[in-house]
């Protein structure tokens, strides 16, 4: 089960909130400082893998990427006005895939793609409203570890 904290707070206008696209871009996209990126790490998977199990109750690697996908909607939607549309599986938080039966690894794959793109645009969106009304504050959610630019999502 998700909870989630809505706890705000307004962000310095010292701050440049062009960190925060950055930050998102590098962690998902080329130019990662850490090495390699989100997007690369999973391309770079094979289905078998994908979907191996490293021991019992343990999660693979595709209920892993499916898991961040899910919780990036879930950031998405704290930070934009816009009702979510239902996620490609029913369900909340994690969801069990011993096999391709459900979702390919390339669908997977692509979902966490389409997640993180559409988290870009309201995150782009919030920097150019920030940038184009400079007299006001830009107001964001807390800052949670694993998504230093986003709603602290407790994903269990």
């Amino acid at each position: 089960m998700s909870t989630t904290t809505n706890t705000k707070k307004v962000i310095p206008s010292s701050l440049d909130a062009r960190v925060f696209e950055r930050i998102l871009d590098e962690g998902y996209g080329p130019g990662a400082w850490h090495g390699a990126d989100l997007k690369e790490a999973l391309a770079d998977i094979s289905t078998e893998l994908a979907f191996w199990r490293p021991g019992p109750g343990r999660h693979n690697i595709a209920e892993i990427a499916l898991h961040h996908a899910y919780c990036i909607r879930l950031v998405r939607g704290r930070l934009s006005t816009e009702t979510l549309e239902p996620f490609v599986l029913g369900g909340e938080d994690w969801f069990p895939l011993s096999t391709e039966t459900d979702l390919t690894w390339s669908d997977i794959r692509a979902v966490v793609d389409s997640e993180q793109q559409r988290l870009g645009a309201v995150v782009a969106e919030i920097v150019w409203s920030h940038h184009s009304a400079p007299q006001s504050n830009l107001t964001t959610y807390l800052v949670s570890p694993a998504t230093p630019y986003t709603t602290p999502v407790r994903c269990s």
